[in-house]
């Protein structure tokens, strides 16, 4: 449920503030109702095309069965878990110029193809925004049945309430949190979420290498846990499972899972020491 109202609620909020820049933006043009229809198409549009790829992510997933499942909801978990890095990356190289960039390609898009190049516009901010949405909940929440997976949805319509209370608050008021902090807030998050997303995909691929013939340190690498921590946080449930599910934390750690967790942290510490200098979004 934490998973799903973050990621939620974390797209949205990026989502309505492309809309939001976007409509500030045709409030100050001489056609502005018109290149608000093409606008909200577009909107529409982007939201249609995020669920057609929700759909054909789960009818693939239902397709298969056995170690093929497996193994592409792994794939789908390591793909979130990129794309999470990939955005945090994205944000801190654009994040400054948001508004900007985005006033200036609705310009040339108006300029070079009127409403439509509008409506494209606000097509592709929308479906990128709700195409990561989609890969995100699926990566997540794909071991999900029965009960978790009705809080897991829960969460996600909780989120969508947040992304709108957040954007209102930001706008309101900068004394509570401003957009540089926000945005350095969500991206750290997100980094552990990665970290999750990451370790859920080794174990999956961990477990369909132990039905493989391979040499037995292999299989010790993978099955035999190196310790069990459970006895002082558990990862099924209170402060341990919070953990879990937001950072990868494992009671009894295979030194597959360790290995992975500690070469993601490793490569995100190298990466954030390259952009230590440059400064954190900040978008007005």
């Amino acid at each position: 449920m934490n998973q799903s109202m973050f990621i939620v609620w974390r797209e949205s909020v990026e989502a309505l503030l492309v809309i939001g820049i976007l409509q500030a933006w045709i409030s100050q043009q001489s056609q502005s109702h018109r290149l608000s229809k093409f606008l909200w198409s577009g909107v529409l549009l982007g939201l249609l095309l995020s669920g057609l790829l929700a759909l054909l992510i789960m009818f693939a997933g239902d397709a298969m069965s056995g170690a093929l499942n497996e193994w592409f909801q792994a794939g789908m978990a390591l793909i979130a878990s990129l794309l999470m890095v990939q955005m945090v990356g994205w944000m801190h190289r654009h994040g400054r110029s948001l508004k900007q960039d985005l006033q200036r390609h609705a310009d040339q898009h108006l300029a070079r193809r009127g409403g439509l190049g509008l409506m494209l516009l606000a097509l592709l901010a929308v479906s990128r925004e709700g195409s990561e949405t989609v890969v995100f909940l699926y990566g997540a929440g794909a071991r999900l049945r029965g009960p978790e997976l009705g809080l897991f949805a829960v969460g996600g319509l909780l989120g969508l309430v947040l992304s709108a209370l957040t954007i209102v608050l930001l706008h309101s008021s900068r004394r509570f949190i401003s957009w540089r902090r926000f945005f350095a807030l969500s991206e750290a998050v997100l980094l552990m979420l990665g970290a999750a997303l990451l370790v859920s995909a080794s174990e999956r691929i961990g477990g369909q290498l132990l039905a493989m013939n391979l040499p037995e340190w292999v299989y010790g690498s993978v099955g035999d846990a190196l310790w069990d921590s459970s006895h002082w946080l558990n990862d099924s449930h209170g402060i341990g499972g919070f953990l879990a599910g937001f950072a990868g934390y494992r009671a009894t750690p295979s030194a597959l899972t360790l290995a992975v967790w500690l070469g993601y942290w490793l490569l995100i510490a190298g990466w954030l020491r390259q952009r230590r200098e440059e400064p954190l979004p900040c978008l007005g």
